[in-house]
């Protein structure tokens, strides 16, 4: 199935969606819209995905962890429902703009699950594999790399390092170095929520000769603009090495997107001009993590991680409620008085006026 890009080996991907890839993008970790009865409501599953697109995202990673593992059980069976309704609003705002979308679709469970999964996105549509080792928790290094083999054979890969707190698993240095050699890895994910680990991932993409063709997004949510205004500078096999951060896929982004994009321009222009505004962003990233341990939960371990972000956007009218598919998932004592507490402290990071001018439009 792949066919070769002469700059970044045999991915089978467009070549919009690599040279779009590399160049950096907002990339959304995509919520779940259900009603009251928790059922999928398509109106406003639909309606998220128009505001991304909208917002200026570059593309949406559905059926991740933000999106619920939870859609994939068979009493809900929502994983192949939800991926359509994103890939056909992604494919009508490609029409419409003229811009490709980077189209990431989750990948988890053991080896078989995971390439049905692979197989299943594919066929949909989707460019990519964010591939999440969460259920191989007992698995040595040499199986979990023949396990990311098989699944790359389906759909070229977008590596995750999740942290554990939120069902991943501690990946070393040399997992990293051996996984960068599968020559259908096209990006990774950086999720550690730690930053000597992600100095592993770093570290192995420099020592594995890919630095040129292997996309770093942060998923840091707790450290983005440190992520993406760093230059990590290592030497390998005598010469000095830059590595950086080309964009984010996020939980975070899922919330205040258009912000986000305005947030990965301003990175983009600081480095196009030599530093400048450095100062002013870096002054903008406590306040950045600060709003994200409020919607992340980091007090409760990230427990209501993802009711947080539902009630984000519950406020802004783009959810009707903050339901989860487990009716014990919401917010955790306390959280929503640090929502308050953020919202009110830093206005400046909120889209509240563009969902405003545009909710009605996207709910039509």
């Amino acid at each position: 199935m792949a066919s070769t890009d002469k700059r970044g080996g045999a991915s089978g991907l467009p070549r919009e969606v690599i040279d779009a890839l590399r160049a950096g993008a907002v990339i959304p970790a995509h919520p779940l819209a259900l009603d009251a009865s928790r059922k999928l409501d398509e109106r406003r599953q639909r309606a998220l995905s128009r505001y991304y697109c909208e917002a200026g995202a570059g593309g949406l990673a559905v059926g991740v962890h933000t999106t619920q593992f939870a859609i994939r059980e068979p009493r809900v069976g929502l994983y192949e429902p939800v991926l359509g309704l994103a890939v056909d609003v992604m494919r009508d705002w490609e029409r419409q703009s003229g811009k490709p979308m980077i189209r990431v679709a989750g990948v988890c469970g053991r080896t078989a699950q995971a390439v049905r999964e692979a197989a299943a996105a594919r066929d949909m549509g989707y460019h990519l594999g964010l591939l999440s080792l969460g259920a191989m928790k007992d698995a040595g290094e040499d199986q979990l790399l023949e396990h990311c083999r098989q699944v790359s054979a389906v759909i070229p890969l977008f590596g995750f390092y999740l942290q554990p707190a939120v069902g991943g698993r501690v990946l070393g240095f040399s997992f990293w170095r051996r996984f960068l050699e599968i020559e259908n890895v096209c990006a990774v994910k950086v999720a550690p929520f730690h930053r000597y680990q992600t100095l592993d991932v770093v570290r192995a993409l420099t020592e594995s000769g890919r630095a040129g063709e292997v996309s770093l997004y942060t998923g840091n949510d707790d450290n983005i603009v440190a992520d993406l205004l760093a230059d990590f500078r290592l030497r390998c096999d005598g010469k000095d090495v830059t590595v950086r951060f080309a964009g984010g896929l996020l939980g975070h982004w899922a919330v205040w997107t258009q912000k986000a994009v305005e947030l990965l321009q301003q990175v983009q222009r600081c480095r196009s001009r030599g530093g400048e505004g450095a100062f002013e962003l870096l002054a903008s990233a406590a306040a950045i993590t600060d709003a994200n341990a409020a919607l992340f939960d980091a007090a409760n371990n990230f427990a209501g991680s993802i009711a947080g972000i539902h009630e984000v956007l519950r406020r802004q009218g783009l959810l009707a409620g903050r339901w989860c598919v487990d009716p014990q998932e919401d917010l955790s004592p306390g959280q929503m008085d640090e929502i308050d507490r953020v919202c009110r402290s830093y206005p400046h990071l909120s889209d509240d006026e563009f969902v405003r001018e545009n909710l009605d439009r996207w709910l039509s």
